[in-house]
């Protein structure tokens, strides 16, 4: 994508020139060449201040300094005063170019990441040319794969490569897993033989599993190293590490007998063997382990860096916690999608279309619509019950309106509990037994309250029939709520496909059956 847009850099008429606006106006002009735009400094007459002041706009502000650092001031003034209400994408459809740097250099790499994927293609390409080499890379880092694929797709082959060879392998696999095929095909033969072998040994590991995730530039030391033969071969590799907080200690084999933390490194004496500062039996994961359990166990036991071994125990890499944090967002967010009924969204919310969410949150509301004719059954199968006690219709919206919330409760109870370890599949019995009493201790608390309503309004013989329904239609919501998530995950399914709303709808076709059976026996109907 080849873009030729004009800029006129605004002039600042309350900035005298020194010599800082230059050199901005210079770097400006150097990297929109890359982006095919034309730079220009506007000119006006400063504001005159008064003498020992500096000119803010047409305020104020009396001051002791040199006229250098009443630029400075004066800059610093006017920036602040808009950078927090002007946005990176209204600065370029500005051609405000200058003051476009000036917001790229004033935030941090995730922040300009989050403004590029609110943006359209043309406006993200822009702005992403006007970052220095080493931001560059930051800011992609920080981006999403599809907003990284926008990005590339508008590049040229040199700035192509250059940028794909700086990231680190785990960012440039999790890229190219969602990338289509001639994207991925484009990237490896433009990487190094190094950095394409590194990237081929993790897209070689299943989808979804900590192999995916991790790091291979790892700096494993030899546990016959001494502390101070330690910490050189730290300052010779650890540069090309992305992390060295956490170093694994290997056998001559590579297979990983504990790790060392460099704080200890640091505090021991040089001449101490590794083999006295190890922890043994570490924590690990197996390449071939889901990523968001081999995340979550390092979130149970507070580490920062998790050693990944192969089927052998051999070290194959690092789970970072920005890598650990990543996954287990992306499964919370698809938990809690598929909890409200819908199917989850990878992408950006603000640069998502309308159809592209609708087309997302359809087919759940498709499938919750046919499951909700068992509603529609039920009422037909009972019309005689109804014709004889037309004031029972009143009540149902009440009914199954507390029986499903009881019961999406209750699920969601479970699936938090499920995920965070809480609860395990063996806990089938228990859990039942739980959520039952729970639930008649809720119907309880709000059978009195339907009665009143239903004395009030209909009389207490439907009082009765409401609060008679409404415990035992509260017990049987809540122990189906945090029975199905258990089930679900006995049976390999995500717990969370178990969701709220088909726990509702569930819940609405028998808690009516519940009712109407209720009714007949009390009212002898």
């Amino acid at each position: 994508m080849s873009t030729d847009l004009y800029f006129a850099a605004p002039a600042r008429p309350d900035v005298p020139d020194d010599g800082h606006s230059s050199a901005r106006t210079e770097a400006a002009r150097a990297r929109a060449a890359e982006a095919h735009v034309t730079v220009e400094t506007g000119g006006a007459e400063p504001c005159a201040p008064d003498a020992g002041a500096v000119s803010n706009g047409c305020d104020t502000v009396a001051t002791d300094t040199t006229t250098a650092d009443t630029a400075a001031l004066a800059e610093t003034l006017v920036a602040e005063s808009h950078s927090d209400h002007i946005s990176l994408r209204d600065l370029i459809d500005d051609r405000r170019v200058d003051a476009a740097l000036s917001w790229l250099d004033d935030h941090a790499p995730h922040r300009i990441a989050d403004e590029l994927a609110r943006m359209d293609a043309v406006h993200a390409g822009i702005a992403f040319r006007l970052l220095d080499k080493d931001r560059a890379l930051a800011v992609f880092e920080e981006l999403e794969p599809v907003d990284q694929q926008q990005i590339l797709s508008g590049m040229r082959d040199q700035s192509f490569r250059e940028l794909i060879e700086g990231m680190d392998p785990d960012d440039r696999a999790r890229m190219l897993r969602e990338a289509p095929a001639t994207v991925a095909k484009k990237v490896l033969a433009g990487l190094s033989p190094r950095e394409r072998r590194m990237t081929a040994a993790l897209l070689g590991y299943p989808e979804g599993s900590a192999g995916r995730y991790m790091t291979p530039e790892v700096v494993a030391l030899h546990r016959d190293l001494t502390v101070a033969e330690a910490l050189g071969v730290v300052r010779a590799k650890g540069a090309h590490a992305e992390t060295v907080y956490t170093l694994p200690v290997v056998d001559g084999g590579r297979r990983l007998i504990g790790i060392v933390e460099m704080r200890e490194l640091v505090l021991s004496d040089p001449t101490t063997l590794l083999a006295e500062l190890v922890v043994t039996e570490p924590v690990f994961a197996r390449a071939t382990d889901a990523a968001e359990k081999a995340a979550r166990l390092m979130r149970e036991t507070n580490l920062i860096n998790l050693p990944v071994v192969d089927s052998e125990d051999r070290l194959v890499g690092l789970l970072t916690i920005d890598d650990a944090v990543e996954v287990i967002e992306a499964a919370d967010s698809e938990d809690v999608a598929r909890q409200a009924g819908a199917s989850p969204w990878a992408g950006h919310y603000m640069a998502a279309g309308v159809f592209q969410l609708a087309r997302y949150r359809a087919m759940w509301l498709l499938l919750l619509l046919v499951a909700a004719t068992l509603t529609v059954s039920v009422t037909d199968a009972f019309e005689a019950t109804l014709a004889q006690a037309a004031n029972l219709a009143l009540f149902i919206p009440l009914l199954i309106g507390a029986g499903g919330n009881a019961g999406a409760q209750a699920a969601t109870s479970c699936v938090r509990a499920l995920a965070v370890g809480e609860v395990r599949v063996s806990d089938l019995v228990k859990v039942i037994w739980r959520e039952c009493r729970v639930g008649l201790v809720l119907g309880s608390m709000l059978a009195v309250v339907g009665m009143v309503i239903g004395a009030a309004f209909v009389g207490a013989q439907i009082a009765l029939v409401v609060g008679i329904t409404l415990v035992i239609i509260c017990g049987w919501a809540a122990t189906i709520g945090g029975t199905m998530p258990l089930l679900a995950k006995k049976l390999r399914i995500d717990p969370a496909v178990i969701s709220a709303p088909m726990v509702t709808t569930m819940v609405d076709a028998t808690g009516l059956i519940i009712y109407f059976t209720t009714a007949k026996l009390v009212l002898g109907i």
